[in-house]
């Protein structure tokens, strides 16, 4: 495929491929005892609240590690960051499920995939950045958010069914194979860039990452979109976290919740790439920014009060859809809006901000009620996705539009050297990998 004189490979697949792989990986790695926590915490001898630590440790760990990681991707690449990660998330993965019922070792090595998730989620945007053309790379940050939202669905739904026929160690086990599989994929198979870029050259190279962290810092747009990932990613980070404790004063059971989960998860799968594509086609990003919070809130509301199975189950697949689909939108609203700060550094701090909500994780569980509600956090949660809303509704879509990339790339194919750029091009290895 050949765009506006530039080569486009097909093994872009193959490495969006892998990246996809691994996130959905870490992801059920990280959410796994969240529908069990109750029988979790029997097995371990321990609080719910130390059940909950396994979640929190992978957004404690991203508060120190994010901008490491970021700096990381964007000196070495992504495949030299990527990789480590993905041997950490082997390794440590397997070493959880032999931990056996010890609280302490599978805390242990909870915290080494903590240290791993980094390295993994910060290359969202820079992959696609690398290998994909313009008007497809929050496509291409859709299908990994997707790959991601599709591993915390799995986990939610199968770690219930699985701990059914054997011990969580053995479950965990099972999972940590699963993540060595993926690490070795990811090793063979990815590849840091194509043999030429896929756009203009102005629109690949970025600015050194401590000349774009400071440029990013300095951009309004960007500050006040983190402001909302704090918000956004404490509430989905909340939620997912807390599903089985939030829906069983009401009846619920773990069963339920780990349907309800998955709901979530499905409906921000079909959102994040129905919406990322019309985003993309569109050439619009705030609008679908605004849609997704003014619409998640009411349904938010919903999962808060709902005392109906299929009531509660529409809440959850609607929040899912529009909360969820913000995410790669955003992704790349801020690779554009902070341009030419490099995107393994916006999306470190995009990360870094949601990550650090997990303050708002730990407040959720000091707001319960005496009867163990979490309705007054939730109704905090529907307010501020309100107020999220109105601010965003405040920005204007980036300047990097698909006709000024259009503009771009034709100046450059039609200037002075235009010739040379446009044989360049052309003479280009067999579709596949540089590196």
């Amino acid at each position: 495929m050949v765009t506006a004189g530039y080569r486009v490979y097909g093994y872009r697949w193959v490495v969006l491929a892998v990246s996809m792989a691994v996130n959905f990986t870490i992801q059920i790695l990280w959410i796994t005892y969240a529908p069990i926590t109750s029988e979790a915490a029997a097995y371990y001898h321990v609080s719910t609240l130390a059940v909950g630590i396994f979640s929190m440790t992978f957004m404690i760990a991203y508060i120190p590690l994010s901008l490491p990681a970021a700096w990381l991707i964007d000196t070495k690449g992504f495949r030299f960051a990527m990789g480590f990660g993905v041997v950490l998330m082997g390794v440590f993965g397997v070493m959880r499920g032999l931990a056996g019922s010890n609280y302490a070792l599978a805390l242990l090595a909870t915290i080494g995939l903590a240290v791993a998730q980094p390295f993994l989620m910060n290359a969202w945007t820079t992959v696609p950045a690398k290998w994909f053309p313009m008007d497809e790379r929050a496509t291409g940050v859709g299908l990994i958010t997707l790959a991601s939202l599709v591993g915390t669905a799995v986990g939610l739904v199968l770690t219930p069914a699985l701990r059914s026929g054997m011990s969580i160690a053995t479950v965990q086990l099972v999972y940590g194979a699963v993540a060595a599989l993926a690490a070795v994929a990811f090793l063979a198979l990815a590849r840091e860039k194509p043999a030429t870029p896929p756009c203009p050259p102005e629109l690949v190279e970025r600015a050194l990452v401590l000349d774009g962290l400071k440029h990013a810092l300095r951009v309004k747009p960007f500050l006040l979109y983190l402001a909302v990932v704090f918000v956004g990613m404490g509430i989905f980070n909340g939620v997912t976290t807390w599903v089985e404790q939030i829906i069983k004063p009401r009846g619920f059971t773990s069963g339920d919740a780990g349907v309800l989960g998955a709901l979530l998860l499905l409906g921000g799968v079909l959102g994040a790439v129905a919406l990322s594509a019309l985003s993309d086609r569109q050439h619009k990003r705030v609008r679908y920014l605004v849609l997704g919070l003014a619409v998640a809130a009411p349904a938010l509301l919903v999962v808060t009060v709902a005392d109906s199975l299929p009531v509660l189950f529409a809440g959850a697949f609607v929040l899912g859809f529009f909360l969820i689909s913000v995410s790669p939108i955003g992704m790349q609203f801020s690779a554009e809006v902070t341009y030419p700060t490099p995107e393994g550094t916006s999306n470190g701090l995009i990360q870094l901000f949601g990550q650090s909500a997990v303050v708002f994780v730990y407040l959720m569980e000091l707001m319960r009620t005496s009867n163990g509600s979490f309705t007054p956090s939730l109704v905090l949660s529907v307010v501020l996705l309100l107020i999220g809303a109105v601010v965003l509704s405040r920005l204007h879509d980036p300047a990097m539009t698909h006709e000024r990339v259009d503009a771009q790339a034709t100046a450059v194919l039609d200037g002075p050297a235009a010739p040379s750029l446009a044989v360049a091009s052309e003479q280009v290895r067999p579709a596949g990998p540089a590196d």
